[in-house]
């Protein structure tokens, strides 16, 4: 089932971002005067299609995992003389730029749209403090301390952990000063500056906040049983919604977290839980059904949730924006994310960010799948994201991708004549073994990662 969950999380993202990105090249096109004549969410053969009245066919394609749309094109077979002005190739290479550009251009204007909507519907965050910071680390060494609250890095205002993980992601692999605004335990606001020293990320399980040497502060877990799922062990063993786990085997469980790693370390084994139960002590014998992970990893579980905890209101941030503060705003949140998004691929082409963090279409599924199961916030943020992320990299000047055709059309312009067919076709070909070779190895990552 989950990975049922997980495939329908990567169609629907998936889908919604191909059929923006193409139909920003299908509406230019159309202003330009030039005949569409297939639209279609991904590749292979129809599912199902239709026809509008320009003779445009709309589908839906059996492999989801990519777009296109396709245009009359005297490149690919012979075009009657009555429709040759409406060929893509009839057109000036200023509107063949156009046709190009626009599919990033959508990408950046539904990201926009998403955080402007965001912005006016208002969201909730976490103010970033401290909780812990770790011996040794940039953290430690520029004097952060649990209790302090992140107010900008670099200057740059935060409000949550996100936003401190993108700018600190930003610095990653980087000599020189990082500075941070902060304010609390028990001083005014402050500015702490710190040296990074060449600080880089794991390339396993990269998290900058952690590898930075910091733990951000969380509520404390009690071990109280929240819900019991039917038929699972915890219901088996007679476990109620309410109950409170304080001992395994004779040995104190001093949170939630710490009663998930016994039940983790012992699949099939029983155990004997202390629990309180209505003010009184009670003993029940466990045993935890195993259960594999998609890297074969054999954990104990027992079919039980964790009662809600709630975090103390002065942590809590309302933010909202009136229609009109929303757009800078929305604009300011894509422009953020498209920085990052270059500053990860210059990093990962001068050595600075692993390759090894790419990630492709199985790590994107997963992060759907969390994110829709999340709410409606965490989708529509990430959605936004992986657009700005799809628009950047179709615009890298490699042929094959958007940004190589805007290239050669431009190449065109200055020139006055096309570049030859032969270029085009050596360009096409260096293109497509670096686009495959690129999906190869994120795929790898994504493999070597589960």
């Amino acid at each position: 089932m989950e990975v049922i969950q997980t495939v329908l999380a990567l169609i629907l993202t998936l889908g919604i971002l191909v059929t923006i990105h193409e139909y920003g090249h299908f509406w230019v096109a159309r202003r330009c005067g030039v005949k569409v004549l297939r639209f279609s969410v991904g590749f292979g053969n129809p599912i199902y299609s239709w026809y509008d009245r320009h003779g445009t066919e709309f589908a839906i394609a059996v492999i989801p995992l990519g777009g296109y749309v396709k245009m009359l094109d005297e490149r690919e077979g012979p075009v009657p003389e009555d429709e040759r002005e409406q060929a893509f190739t009839s057109k000036p290479p200023g509107q063949r730029i156009a046709i190009a550009a626009a599919g990033p251009i959508a990408n950046f204007l539904f990201a926009i749209v998403a955080y402007w909507l965001l912005s006016v519907v208002g969201f909730a965050t976490v103010a970033p403090v401290v909780g812990e910071v770790s011996p040794q680390s940039v953290a430690a060494r520029m004097g952060l301390a649990g209790g302090m609250e992140v107010l900008a890095v670099d200057g740059e205002s935060v409000t949550s952990w996100r936003e401190v993980n993108m700018r600190l992601l930003e610095r990653t692999g980087e000599h020189g000063d990082i500075t941070l605004t902060v304010t609390g335990a028990g001083d005014g606001e402050r500015v702490l500056t710190g040296d990074l020293g060449g600080w880089r990320l794991s390339e396993e399980d990269p998290y900058p906040i952690q590898e930075f040497g910091i733990t951000p502060w969380r509520p404390d877990v009690p071990a109280i049983i929240g819900e019991v799922t039917p038929d699972g062990r915890a219901a088996d063993a007679g476990l109620l919604a309410g109950d409170r786990v304080i001992a395994i085997d004779g040995a104190p469980v001093s949170d939630w977290f710490d009663l998930v790693d016994h039940i983790r370390r012992a699949p099939e084994q029983t155990l004997r839980l202390t629990i309180e139960r209505s003010a009184a002590a009670v003993e029940i014998e466990l045993t935890p059904a195993e259960k594999v992970s998609e890297g074969g990893q054999v954990t104990g579980f027992i079919g039980a949730g964790v009662s809600p905890v709630r975090w103390p209101d002065e942590l809590l941030r309302e933010v909202s924006y009136n229609p009109l503060a929303a757009i800078p705003h929305a604009i300011g949140a894509t422009w953020s994310d498209t920085r990052l998004t270059l500053v990860a691929v210059k990093k990962m082409l001068t050595g600075l960010l692993s390759p090894s963090n790419l990630s492709g279409p199985i790590t994107i599924a997963r992060i759907a799948e969390e994110s829709v199961s999340s709410g409606f916030e965490d989708f529509i943020r990430f959605l936004a994201y992986l657009s700005v992320s799809l628009g950047v990299l179709n615009l890298l000047p490699v042929p094959v991708l958007d940004g190589g055709h805007i290239v050669f059309y431009t190449i065109e312009a200055i020139r006055r004549k096309p570049v030859s067919e032969q270029a085009q076709a050596l360009g096409l070909r260096i293109g497509m073994v670096m686009i495959l070779s690129l999906m190869v190895f994120a795929l790898y990552n994504d493999l070597m990662r589960l």
